[in-house]
């Protein structure tokens, strides 16, 4: 039985432009001689301590959906030079060479790991759905031979060595033991309807058919959020876009401005297109059906399979929602307005009122600055509120409700999941001898959260490692040549499962199961 190390959300990008020297605006991973660093780490324990390994990267390892777009090529749409072009599958492929010659030194710890002839699986997120594709696939497999070429490694050592890469389309999973998938689609702002698509790899218009599919995170990723440009963290749930507008709204209020009214003519074709083309996705969900029965049955899993594909929390289509949205926006305007004039109304009855009185002078302008401060004050009480309120459901929630269904259908022990871009451990349930566990492996990149309590590095390169049925959530540490323990805390929500890493009491290893 393999340990398991597994990374989540380190979004790659273009790296650094070649001709200014400096990252490209959109970058979010800057660090790559740590990754590096990292692979030579896990691969002298493995060797010393003679234990095999298998290296997870969990989704979003590549960010096919935040990233600078190419120029334009001649005859491009408006919407195409504002956003970039589509990813088809030469085009992604194509993406992902250049994000990994871009980043030599996190390819090196990559391909250091397979030529010590331990095991790498790559699966999918919703920043890299692409990596279902064999074109992307192939792409990788060219870039990783092509460093282990440069490092001094033979043509035979180097084909050897990739014969330990695996992409899985959706999940790794072993039979009582663990399973992992990166989770966006038990997010309502991130789940698709037909997230399996490796057949469509091989279709010229590939693109087309997955665009009516498009939820509304990657939306607003592709079609707002990149403009803001290096300002921009990634966002991966409605939490933290409530808190980054918060922030925009008060330190950014110009370029907020700036960028919502430079956009609003392209909103609205992009919505149209989406929204016509969303009448054609019987070959997506064709596509998606197919492979479903195909790992359903070759995973062992069967009709569980099926429900826990059933578990995915999808709102609709990008259009039907940014619909829905602009819907409440016009309810809200409308709301605000009856409120204005309702207020107005008031505070003229009281002017009016106070302009009747048979009293001095001196009374009467005492009672209008009253009425007015308390006009006032009612005004800046509610904005304050508006601007302040949290979502009453944490964005970790329905997650972890995905991973105590996935625990029960699949008979594993441990759950992962990346995506929210926030390190959980969570208690599902169990017996005191055989305790079933969610974590969640956070990232790699900078996390935005202004109102976070917890001392903590702006990065912390998480990371989950599991020996046996034993997970235990560290970061990895340049300066201490090491992993420690990630610091969490109780969450106060009256939910005492919620432990701190550094005090989960880990389950003694069990017999092993066959796999």
């Amino acid at each position: 039985m393999d340990d398991l190390y597994v990374v989540s959300d380190l979004h790659l990008g273009r790296g650094k432009n070649r001709e200014t020297g400096r990252y490209h605006q959109l970058e979010a991973f800057f660090f790559d001689a740590d990754f590096e660093h990292f692979c030579h780490w896990l691969c002298e324990q493995a060797s010393a301590e003679e234990r095999p390994f298998t290296l997870l990267l969990n989704g979003d390892t590549f960010d096919l959906l935040r990233i600078d777009p190419e120029p334009a090529a001649a005859g491009a749409s408006a919407t195409e030079r504002r956003y970039g072009a589509l990813m088809n599958p030469t085009r992604a492929a194509e993406t992902v060479t250049c994000i990994l010659e871009s980043h030599q030194r996190f390819a090196d710890g990559l391909a250091d790991v397979l030529l010590a002839g331990y095991k790498l699986v790559l699966l999918p997120g919703n920043h890299d759905p692409e990596l279902q594709w064999e074109p992307v696939q192939e792409a990788v497999r060219a870039v990783l031979r092509a460093r282990m070429s440069a490092g001094g490694a033979s043509a035979e050592e180097a084909e050897d060595a990739l014969a330990n890469l695996r992409f899985q389309a959706w999940f790794y999973h072993e039979p009582g033991r663990v399973f992992i998938e990166h989770g966006a689609q038990y997010d309502p702002d991130n789940a698709c309807r037909y997230p399996l698509r490796t057949a469509l790899g091989h279709e010229p218009h590939a693109v087309e058919m997955s665009e009516p599919d498009l939820p509304m995170g990657s939306f607003f990723q592709r079609y707002l959020y990149n403009a803001f440009g290096n300002l921009t963290f990634i966002v991966p749930n409605s939490r933290s876009n409530a808190r980054y507008f918060r922030w925009l709204l008060f330190n950014q209020p110009r370029l907020m401005a700036r960028v919502a009214f430079s956009h609003a003519p392209f909103f609205y074709q992009v919505m149209r297109r989406i929204a016509k083309s969303a009448r054609s996705t019987a070959k997506l969900a064709r596509a998606h059906e197919g492979e479903l029965a195909a790992l359903s049955e070759g995973s062992g899993l069967g009709d569980r399979l099926r429900a826990i594909d059933a578990l995915k929390n999808v709102r609709g289509s990008a259009a039907a929602v940014t619909q829905d949205i602009l819907v409440g926006l016009l309810k809200g305007v409308a709301l605000t307005l009856a409120v204005a004039f309702a207020g107005a109304g008031l505070w003229f009855a009281g002017f009016h009122a106070i302009n009747e009185m048979q009293s001095g002078f001196g009374f009467k302008a005492l009672l209008f600055l009253l009425l007015n401060f308390l006009f006032l004050s009612s005004t800046l009480v509610g904005l304050v509120w508006w601007l302040l309120r949290v979502p009453k459901t944490p964005s970790t929630r329905p997650l972890q409700r995905a991973a105590e269904r996935i625990a029960a259908l699949a008979d594993v022990r441990l759950v992962v999941f990346g995506h929210s871009h926030e390190e959980v451990i969570w208690r599902l349930g169990g017996p005191p001898d055989e305790p079933v566990w969610y974590y969640n492996t956070g990232t790699w990149i900078a996390v935005f959260a202004p109102d976070e309590l917890v001392p903590r590095e702006r990065v912390q390169y998480t990371f989950l490692r599991i020996r046996d049925y034993r997970a235990e959530l560290l970061y990895w540490s340049p300066g201490r040549d090491g992993a420690i323990p990630v610091v969490l805390l109780e969450d106060g929500g009256g939910h005492p499962t919620a432990l701190t890493s550094t005090s989960v009491p880990h389950p003694v290893p069990a017999p092993q199961r066959p796999v």
